[in-house]
């Protein structure tokens, strides 16, 4: 099932049920708690999709794909480092923007860089899960678009502004509750070139790991959300350019770059 959160003309924003023909039954509540059905419905080219849930807590694993690993530290030339375990880092929500909204680029930044990855949804909360219990606190999965500045990524103490600039975290368009990873692939776009492509499945640890280990000592509560990282380079983006994630079962994220 695909949950849009969306607003129109003659309503406030609430979620709704996206069908196959692209019409949406609005409903009233949240999806992971309890929801009705209105009776109104809308064409998905009639309302804007709006960021699919702003969590309590923005979880992110970065460093998660080896080729990803390896190619980042060739870039900076130093000796690649893997991790020997899955430790989650943290994102903050005022990056946050939805799908077709602008990225903007920061006066100053001058090395900007896409990460297409798969976002998990928290459905319920979650502790002391093993790996087995993992997934019964998911409710669904979206795409992110971990935009980045690398100069100040390997220059700043922190990740204050190189991850986190107000814009920086494209998400959406919707949640899907219905996901196969290990058929999924990811493939992103730059003007409509493929420049990026692998298997979403090919974590170094994957969502069971992530979610268990995370679990043992942090409650996760519905609304929060996963980006589990992302494989492979992406070019360098400039202010015009149309960035696209798509992950196979979860559409297509699609954002544009203007200048500050």
């Amino acid at each position: 099932m695909k949950w849009l959160y969306f607003s129109a003309s003659d309503a406030a924003a609430s979620y709704g049920v996206l069908a196959e023909d692209d019409h949406i039954q609005e409903v009233q509540g949240i999806p992971w708690e309890t929801w009705q059905f209105t009776g109104r419905t809308y064409h998905l080219s009639d309302v804007k999709i709006e960021v699919p849930v702003v969590p309590r807590t923005f979880y992110a694993a970065g460093l998660n794909y080896v080729k990803h690993i390896h190619e980042y530290a060739e870039k900076i030339g130093v000796t690649p480092a893997i991790p020997t375990q899955a430790d989650i880092g943290y994102r903050a929500v005022n990056a946050l923007v939805a799908h077709d909204e602008a990225v903007i680029i920061p006066a100053d930044a001058q090395q900007v860089e896409y990460e297409g990855e798969v976002v998990v949804v928290i459905g319920k909360k979650g502790k002391n899960l093993t790996e087995n219990e993992a997934l019964s606190c998911v409710f669904g999965y979206t795409i992110g678009n971990d935009i980045s500045e690398r100069l100040w990524q390997a220059s700043d103490r922190t990740f204050w502004r190189a991850k986190n600039a107000d814009t920086f975290k494209p998400m959406g368009p919707w949640i899907e509750t219905e996901f196969d990873l290990e058929a999924a692939q990811t493939t992103v776009r730059v003007n409509g070139k493929v420049c990026t492509h692998f298997r979403t499945s090919e974590m170094l640890f994957g969502i069971r790991t992530f979610i268990s280990r995370m679990s043992q000592y942090i409650a996760l509560h519905p609304g929060d959300v996963i980006w589990m990282g992302t494989d492979g380079k992406s070019p360098r983006l400039h202010a015009g350019d149309v960035v696209e994630v798509e992950i196979t079962g979860l559409g297509v994220l699609r954002n544009h770059l203007v200048a500050q």
